[in-house]
């Protein structure tokens, strides 16, 4: 067990959790269902997860630290009952420390009886809310914004789970994907602005809820859509019901970097491929910044999609440069200096005999703090690499982000105090090129939608950390304030 001070500090993106749900009209083994799904969420957080399954009026929950597969070893799973309903949750914190009593999902006894929550987001007003409660005499025992969110919904329902959904979701400010669970009802609530993806998918006569398409496909279920900005789904004997949040924004600002970095390339959002989005960005790389060279790359895992773009347009093959440890996540810590400095080799090295001697383009999604980009464009020279240029599918990190990806302050992001050139000197590249925001933003409506202004597409995204304009903005004081009222 760790602290999150101990966590590690790649120049990567992380963001907090995915959130699985199922709601089946006949009693069975529903835990097994989740746990597949969490399998396939596996990728969005991989400190903590947990399952909690209805069953007789009552709610049993099994979760602790580590991957699915290591929670849910042995005869742990079978800890789990068979019932109608159940939930699951993969953590990566980005509110609150990474410790067990943090798991989710959160159960909540209550006005309604028993209820399990499990948020995929962040609560940029939290505190506020928490110590609002607190002053009427509530008690807190984990220090994560989910437990916040549930004990709102106690406060408003006065035995009307639906009632205090409702009414709770009109105090919450920030991202939040939710799936609720009662003894008979599930519930998926989207935020305001659809920030957080969420999606409903129906197996027969089952209904399931997921963070991503990838997850109903594992189960074998048929995604129907995504659920709206600010609607409500409560499913349970007599089917499914749509409600929406009473301060439902008229615009969209779904994280873009969801198509980027997050989402798994096989997954669907808001229709939109994910794959077909990566893909296209490597050819707007390719047609936008080109450079002679005799081989793409791209830095694994989510950046071999846009790289193959890139070498479909150019023709210039794509041949694997790096060689990643699949045994090495976003929770592998560092015990001291020495380590910190040698994580990147622990976590992927260079497959000398493809690039020794070659010029290389080397695609990646991003940049945040740019000290792994540093050490990987060094290690590739000294494998004989004869020139390395990065191409970056995303624009430059200027901002931090409050919604749920792990980049809070401004000391954090090369991006907020470097130009390009600057940026391309400290990593050691002998070019460096970003996509453009207008360029990255017409990669999502690519598949779906090409006559699609992109003036107008922008409005449908949350761009924040790279032109500063976020659904929610931040006075000089940092306080939070609605933007979009």
């Amino acid at each position: 067990m760790f602290c999150r001070s101990q966590k590690p500090h790649f120049d990567s993106l992380n963001e907090e959790c995915g959130v699985f749900g199922v709601y089946s009209p006949e009693t069975r083994d529903v835990a097994h269902t989740v746990y597949y799904g969490l399998y396939a969420l596996q990728h969005r957080g991989q400190e903590s997860g947990g399952i909690a399954v209805a069953y007789a009026n009552k709610i049993e929950c099994y979760k602790d630290m580590g991957l699915i597969p290591e929670i849910f070893a042995g005869e742990n799973i079978n800890k789990l009952p068979e019932g109608d309903i159940a939930i699951g949750h993969v953590r990566y914190s980005t509110t609150g420390a990474s410790l067990l009593i943090n798991a989710q999902p959160i159960v909540f006894t209550g006005k309604c009886g028993k209820m399990a929550v499990a948020h995929n987001g962040n609560l940029i007003n939290s505190k506020e809310l928490r110590d609002g409660l607190i002053q009427e005499n509530a008690v807190f025992q984990t220090t994560i914004d989910t437990e916040v969110i549930a004990s709102l919904i106690n406060k408003f329902s006065d035995g009307d789970i639906v009632k205090g959904v409702l009414k709770a979701c009109e105090l919450f400010k920030g991202s939040f994907s939710l799936v609720i669970m009662t003894c008979d009802k599930l519930i998926a609530v989207r935020d305001q602005y659809a920030i957080r993806p969420l999606v409903v998918g129906k197996l027969l006569d089952e209904y399931m809820v997921a963070s991503e398409t990838c997850a109903l496909d594992a189960v074998g279920a048929d995604y129907v859509r995504d659920l709206q900005a600010g609607e409500v789904l409560v499913i349970d004997s007599t089917g499914e019901k749509s409600y929406f949040i009473a301060n439902k924004s008229e615009k969209t600002a779904t994280c873009i970097f969801e198509y980027v970095y997050f989402a798994r390339p096989d997954s669907i959002i808001d229709n939109c491929s994910v794959y077909e989005a990566r893909k296209e960005s490597g050819k707007l790389l390719a047609k936008y910044y080109p450079v002679e060279a005799d081989m793409v790359s791209g830095v694994p895992d989510s950046a071999v999609v846009a790289a193959r773009g890139y070498s479909e347009v150019t023709g210039i093959p794509y041949i694997e440069a790096l060689a990643k440890n699949r045994y090495v996540g976003r929770s592998f810590i560092q015990p001291d200096q020495v380590m910190r400095e040698s994580s990147v080799r622990v976590k992927m090295n260079a497959l000398r005999a493809n690039i020794c001697g070659k010029r290389l383009i080397l695609i990646d999604d991003s940049i945040v703090r740019g000290t792994t980009s540093r050490k990987i464009v060094k290690m590739l020279k000294e494998a004989g690499a004869k020139e390395v240029h990065l191409r970056i599918s995303s624009p430059i990190i200027k901002h931090p982000c409050h919604l749920g990806i792990d980049f809070q302050s401004y000391s954090q992001l090369i991006g907020a105090y470097r130009t390009e050139q600057e940026i391309c000197d400290y990593i050691g590249a002998d070019s460096l090129k970003y996509l453009t925001i207008d360029q990255l933003c017409s990669t999502i409506i690519s598949g779906k939608n090409k006559q699609c202004d992109c003036s107008q597409l922008k409005d449908k995204f949350c761009l924040g950390c790279f032109n500063g304009e976020y659904p929610y903005s931040i006075d000089k004081n940092d306080d939070i304030k609605l933007k979009f009222e």
